[in-house]
C-alpha cells in the first residue's frame, strides 16, 4: 500500500481528535505523519501488547503538544488503546489528555509538553540504555540493545534546556539516540525567523552529534535512508527534516492557524479531498489497519529477545538474576535486615557532623548494596559530597561507571534523571546546592506528576552558609518543594534522620524525594530505639515531659538542636516542654490521625516552629495563635553564626518566645 495513504490515516485521526475536542494542536501531527510513518513501521521495536518489554526501542514526542500523533500511532498499532479514546480528546478521565502523560495509555513512554524537557528524558533513556548494556552485555549476548527516538521541535531547540542536555549526550557518545527536527518554520506567533535564527545542524556538530541536513519531511525513501545511517554512525544523530505544517490543508498549511486551533469543518472536508481521503471521521478501513498492526511482529521481536535471555541466563545466571532485579526495580534480598542494622549502629556511635557528611556516610553504607545506584552532581560533588568510594565516573569510552558529571546543567541533569528512572535497571540521585534547584524545579515538577523515582541532594541548606551571601541562600525552596504535590522533602537534623532519609527515597518508587543538608556540624540526638523507628513517620516527638505539655516546639534541620536546648532551659524553669523533630512533613501528614494527635495533640495549641527557611509554611502546624521563628527577608553575606543571631535562630531567642507565648 502507498506509504502516503498510511500517513494520511494520522493526519485524518488528528484533525478529526481536535476537531470533535474543539482545541488542540493539528499542524504538527499532519506535519510529521510521514516521518512517523517510516520510523514506526520500518524501524521502530515494539510490541503493542507488552509496552513494558525491557529491550523495546523508547519513542519521545518532545513536541508534546502535537499529542494526537502518538495516540494516532498507538491506535494504529495495536496498542489498547480503542477509537473511543481518540474521539474523548482532552476530555475528562479520557486516556488520550491534551499533552500525552505518563501512565495514562500504554506505550507512552513519558510526559511531555513542556517544551525541551522530552528531548531531555530521551537523553536519559539513551544514557540509561548505554550504561545498563555496559553493565551486563556480554560477548554473543547482547540482552540490552535498543533505540530512543525522538521528536522535537522548533520549542524545544529554543528552550535552554535543551543546549544541557543535547550537550552532554554528544560528549558521553549516545550514539543510539537518534532526534528528528520538525523543521517548519512556524511557531505560535508565526513564522520563526524572526526570532529563532540558529545554524542548528551546526549547533549538533558542535556539540559532536552526528547531524543529517535537510531532509525531505514528506520524502518516505529519504526519511528511511536517514534513519539508516544514523544507525550506523557511533554518534547520536539529528535528523533534520524540512516540513510543511498542517500538510494537506489546501489554506491552514505552511502557516501558524493551523498550529494551535481546529482546522474548521469546512477546511478539514477540503483536507480530505486534497490528500484524497474518503472516509468518514475517524473512519479507519479495515486494511489499512491490516498495514499497520504491529501486535503479530512485535510479538515475534519480543519472543526473539526472550530466547536471548534464557541464553544469556544459562551463561551467566547471577548476572541474569540481578538483571532481572534491576529491571524490576526490587531491592536486594537483605535490604531491610542490613539497612536498619545500619540505623541502629549509626544512632549507637554518635557523630557531630554536617548532614550533607551523614548523606556521603549513607550512600556509602547502602550503596555496596545497590549497585543500580547511578548517582552525579551539578559540578559540586566536593561540596555535596554525592561520591563514595564505590563510585566511577561514566565516560563515553566506558559506560559501565555509576556517577555522571552533569557539569553545571541543573535542569537538564534533573531531566535526564527522569529519563532514566523512565527507562528503568536504576536507582538515580542528582545533587546540587538548595538555591539551585530553581534552575531545575520544573524537571523535579514533572518527576512528581509522573509519579517517578528522582532523588535529589541538595546541599547547603540555608543561610547558615554564610558568606556567599544572599544570591546563595536559600529561604523559600523548601517550602515551595513541600508545596508540590506527590514531592518527598526531607530535612535531617543528624545522621541518623540522614540515613532514614535516604532509605525512604531509595525505597519510594511512586515520586520524586527532595533530601536538603547542611554544610555545618549538627549533633546527634539521642533517641530510644522506637524514636528511631519513629523517624520514617516524618516526624516524632524526639524531647518530652512529664503530662500534657504546655508548649510543643517544633523543629527541622540544624534547628532541631537549638530547640532542644532552649526546651531544656524552659524544662529548667519550670515549664512542661514537648520537642517535636519533624524532617518530612508531606510524610506525617499522611500518618493517621491517631499518631498525628499522639504527636501534636490539637488540646496544646501553644506551638513554635523553628526552621530557617520561609515562615509562612509552619502555619499550619502552629495555627494562627502560634509562633514562627524563621525567614521573612532574604539573607545577608557574613559568617554563619552572626547571621543565625541576626535572625534569630538562637537558644536565647527560642526561650524568650516561648516565655512571651506562654504569658
Amino acid at each position: 500500500m502507498d506509504r502516503k495513504i498510511l500517513a494520511n490515516a494520522i493526519r485524518a485521526l488528528s484533525m478529526d481528535g481536535v476537531q470533535q475536542a474543539n482545541s488542540g494542536h493539528p499542524g504538527a501531527p499532519m506535519g510529521m505523519a510521514d516521518i512517523a510513518e517510516v520510523l514506526w513501521r520500518s524501524h521502530l521495536n515494539h510490541n503493542p501488547e507488552n509496552p513494558e518489554w525491557a529491550d523495546r526501542d523508547r519513542f519521545v514526542l518532545s513536541n508534546g503538544h502535537g499529542s494526537m500523533l502518538i495516540y494516532s500511532l498507538l491506535h494504529l498499532t495495536g496498542y489498547a488503546l480503542p477509537i473511543e479514546e481518540l474521539k474523548n480528546f482532552r476530555q475528562l478521565h479520557s486516556k488520550t489528555p491534551g499533552h500525552p502523560e505518563y501512565g495514562y495509555a500504554p506505550g507512552i513512554e513519558t510526559t511531555t509538553g513542556p517544551l525541551g524537557q522530552g528531548i531531555t528524558n530521551a537523553v536519559g533513556m539513551a544514557l540509561a540504555e548505554k550504561t545498563l548494556a555496559a553493565q551486563f552485555n556480554k560477548d554473543g549476548h547482547e540482552i540490552v540493545d535498543h533505540y530512543t527516538y525522538a521528536f522535537m521541535g522548533d520549542g524545544c531547540l529554543m528552550e535552554g534546556i535543551s543546549h544541557e542536555a543535547c550537550s552532554l549526550a554528544g560528549t558521553l557518545g549516545l550514539g543510539k539516540l537518534i532526534a528528528f527536527w520538525d523543521d517548519n518554520g512556524i511557531s505560535i506567533d508565526g513564522e520563526v525567523e524572526g526570532w529563532f535564527s540558529d545554524d542548528t545542524p551546526k549547533r549538533f556538530e558542535a556539540y559532536g552529534w552526528h547531524v543529517i541536513p535537510a531532509v525531505d519531511g514528506h520524502d518516505s525513501e529519504a526519511i528511511n535512508a536517514a534513519i539508516v545511517a544514523a544507525k550506523a554512525d557511533p554518534r547520536p544523530t539529528l535528523i533534520c527534516t524540512k516540513t510543511i505544517i498542517g500538510f494537506g490543508s489546501p489554506n491552514k498549511s505552511g502557516s501558524h492557524d493551523c498550529h494551535g486551533a481546529p482546522l474548521g469543518a469546512e477546511e478539514i472536508a477540503e483536507t480530505r479531498k486534497q490528500l484524497g481521503w474518503e472516509h468518514g471521521p475517524f473512519e479507519i478501513p479495515s486494511e489499512i489497519y491490516a498495514e499497520w498492526d504491529a501486535k503479530e511482529a512485535g510479538a515475534t521481536k519480543e519472543a526473539a529477545w526472550n530466547e536471548k535471555l534464557a541464553a544469556y541466563e544459562a551463561a551467566y545466571p547471577e548476572l541474569a538474576a540481578e538483571f532481572k532485579r534491576r529491571v524490576n526495580g526490587e531491592l536486594p534480598a537483605e535490604w531491610e535486615q542490613k539497612t536498619a542494622q545500619i540505623i541502629a549502629d549509626l544512632q549507637a556511635n554518635p557523630a557531630n557532623i554536617a548532614s550533607r557528611k551523614a548523606s556521603q556516610n549513607a550512600l556509602e553504607a547502602f550503596g555496596a548494596m545497590l549497585p543500580e545506584f547511578l548517582g552525579g552532581s551539578a559540578d559540586l560533588a566536593p561540596s555535596n559530597l554525592t561520591m563514595w568510594s564505590g563510585s566511577k565516573s561514566l565516560t563515553a569510552d566506558d559506560a559501565s561507571g555509576n556517577y555522571i558529571h552533569y557539569g553545571v546543567r541543573e535542569f537538564g541533569m534533573t531531566a535526564i534523571m527522569n529519563g532514566i528512572a523512565l527507562h528503568g535497571g536504576f536507582v538515580p540521585y542528582g545533587a546540587t546546592f538548595l538555591m539551585f534547584m530553581e534552575y531545575a524545579r520544573n524537571a523535579m515538577r514533572m518527576a512528581a506528576l509522573m509519579k517517578v523515582q528522582n532523588i535529589q541532594v541538595y546541599t547547603h541548606d540555608s543561610i547558615g552558609l554564610g558568606e556567599d551571601g544572599p544570591t546563595h541562600q536559600p529561604v523559600e525552596q523548601m517550602a515551595s518543594l513541600r508545596l508540590t504535590p506527590n514531592m518527598s522533602t526531607w530535612r535531617p537534623c543528624d545522621q541518623v534522620e540522614s540515613a532514614v532519609a535516604w532509605k525512604f527515597a531509595i525505597e519510594r518508587k511512586d515520586g520524586p524525594t527532595s533530601l536538603i543538608f547542611s554544610r555545618q556540624n549538627l549533633a546527634q540526638q539521642a533517641r530510644s530505639e522506637q524514636q528511631v523507628a519513629d523517624i520514617a513517620k516524618g516526624a516524632y516527638v524526639l524531647k518530652d515531659c512529664e503530662g500534657k505539655p504546655e508548649l510543643i516546639l517544633i523543629a527541622t534541620g540544624s534547628e532541631v538542636e537549638l530547640t532542644v536546648n532552649a526546651a531544656a532551659e524552659l524544662t529548667q524553669a519550670g515549664k512542661k516542654v514537648r520537642v517535636v523533630s519533624m524532617p518530612a512533613t508531606d510524610v506525617f501528614d499522611k500518618q493517621d490521625e491517631a499518631y498525628r494527635e499522639s504527636v501534636l495533640p490539637s488540646d496544646v495549641t501553644t506551638r513554635i516552629a523553628v526552621e530557617a527557611g520561609i515562615a509562612d509554611f509552619w502555619y499550619k502546624y502552629v495555627g494562627f495563635g502560634g509562633k514562627i521563628i524563621g525567614m521573612t527577608t532574604f539573607g545577608e553575606s557574613a559568617p554563619a553564626g552572626e547571621l543565625f543571631k541576626m535572625f534569630g535562630f538562637t537558644t536565647d531567642n527560642v526561650v524568650n518566645t516561648a516565655k512571651e507565648l506562654l504569658s
